[in-house]
């Protein structure tokens, strides 16, 4: 099994309101894809509550059978639509897979 980890920071805004709607948007379109894409066997996505400088606003934990599967979902066209999204809104990003 893969776990496939990515943390967001988004970019900062003169209004916290828009960031938030950015995070929520995110949070949405991320969860959307747990029904379009079947190699998806786990996924949770968490918005950030803490206020800590090194906290990051958005968190994606998910599990796929292999690196296979994996990949398919990576290359997946409406993965790559909220990538798309992602990198716009995105200021900084992290992540990492990892073999259970």
């Amino acid at each position: 099994m893969i776990k496939h980890i990515v943390m967001v920071r988004l970019k900062e805004h003169e209004s916290e309101r828009l960031k938030l709607q950015n995070a929520k948007k995110l949070k949405s379109l991320l969860e959307g894809l747990e029904e379009k894409i079947n190699e998806i066997k786990y996924y949770e996505v968490g918005l950030n509550f803490s206020k800590s400088p090194s906290a990051f606003d958005i968190v994606l934990i998910s599990e796929f059978e292999n690196t296979e599967t994996l990949g398919i979902y990576s290359k997946h066209p409406e993965h790559k639509k909220v990538l798309n999204f992602l990198n716009e809104i995105a200021n900084e990003k992290a992540v990492v897979d990892i073999e259970m």
